[in-house]
């Protein structure tokens, strides 16, 4: 199973991931061992969706990294506070 998923930074940034491994993936974040993450802990989990295929879990991953994928991420995923 493949997991893409989108964390919430401290500084209000979102990182979007894809992974075989949420749990171990989550953990190498918050020890600050992501690069992207390491400076903007903590990170919180804000959705995951789950594929059986790695390719459309990638596919995936790589539209919510596009414009029309952060709208559609702000538009269902995300909570304005």
């Amino acid at each position: 199973m493949w997991v893409v998923y989108l964390l919430k930074c401290a500084d209000g940034t979102i990182y979007i991931g894809c992974t075989g491994n949420l749990r171990g993936r989550l953990s190498r974040h918050s020890k600050g061992e992501v690069k992207y993450t390491s400076t903007r802990l903590p990170v919180q989990l804000v959705v995951y969706t789950t594929f059986l295929d790695k390719s459309h879990a990638f596919e995936f991953e790589k539209y919510l990294k596009a414009g029309s994928g952060r709208a559609f991420a702000s538009r269902h995923f995300l909570v304005k506070t």
